[in-house]
């Protein structure tokens, strides 16, 4: 009889990166599934399986499938267990709240950033209302350009309310994660709201950063909102629109 090689073996032990574990997790998942090693249709092993072969416990095997399970790639019967989606798999699922970081790093790229600007101000009147901030808040305004290969493919400028931030705004490392920085406050965003549409560079951007002004760019406006229900990001990122895209899974509701 031939060998059944189970799929698990292929992968290697998580190694500790700025993502959480349960993303790491749901990552290497997602490799077996774009490799086909778990075929539509094919039940998952148990937690207990994805927990020894990773070195985490299962409480992470547990949100890393619910990840997956959230971006329409498995899908739970209720009494038999987990198995893979029939759907096809989304390049990037609209649903998925990530960082610019976790984004890029998951299609491939070697992020840096380059830091253009990082001060704190009043907000401007739809910054207050995004946040949600009293009179008399103040703010820091971040914004940035995201590369790879020293090539810029995302241009973000982040609002974020200036009581998360020490008085010396010099001490940030401002080139890393923002969910990362406000999840080590305990203001990690939650869930998100967010606009995308096509559009023109603002005057006088591609000039002054050296951005791509022939290329179709995508707007992502968007307000990160904790657990709590308390506003902590309003950022408007331009993605390249020939290196990213959105993908969005429909689903029919029942009748």
């Amino acid at each position: 009889m031939p060998t059944v090689t189970d799929p698990l073996e292929t992968l290697q032990p998580v190694v500790t990166d700025i993502r959480s574990l349960p993303v790491q997790v749901a990552g290497q998942i997602r490799g077996l599934l774009s490799r086909d090693d778990l075929r539509p249709g094919q039940q998952l092993p148990t937690e207990a399986s994805f927990a020894a072969r990773f070195g985490v416990g299962r409480t992470t095997v547990r949100e890393a499938l619910k990840l997956l399970e959230n971006d329409g790639l498995i899908q739970v019967r209720r009494g038999l267990g987990r198995f893979v989606s029939a759907a096809p798999a989304l390049r990037r699922p609209l649903t998925r709240l990530e960082s610019v970081t976790e984004l890029m790093t998951s299609a491939g790229y070697q992020v840096t950033s380059r830091v253009l600007s990082a001060s704190a101000g009043s907000p401007a009147p739809d910054e207050r209302d995004a946040l949600k901030l009293a009179e008399r808040s103040e703010v820091v305004r971040l914004e940035r350009l995201r590369m790879h290969s020293d090539e810029p493919y995302i241009y973000s400028v982040d609002v974020m309310p200036r009581s998360y931030f020490p008085a010396d705004l010099g001490e940030v490392d401002w080139t890393g994660s923002l969910l990362d920085f406000l999840d080590g406050r305990g203001a990690r965003p939650a869930y998100s709201v967010a606009q995308i549409s096509a559009v023109h560079l603002p005057a006088g951007l591609a000039a002054e950063h050296g951005l791509a002004e022939r290329v179709p760019w995508l707007l992502m406006i968007q307000v990160n909102t904790t657990a709590a229900g308390e506003p902590v990001i309003y950022s408007h990122d331009y993605h390249r629109g020939d290196r990213f895209s959105f993908d969005v899974l429909r689903r029919a509701q029942p009748s």
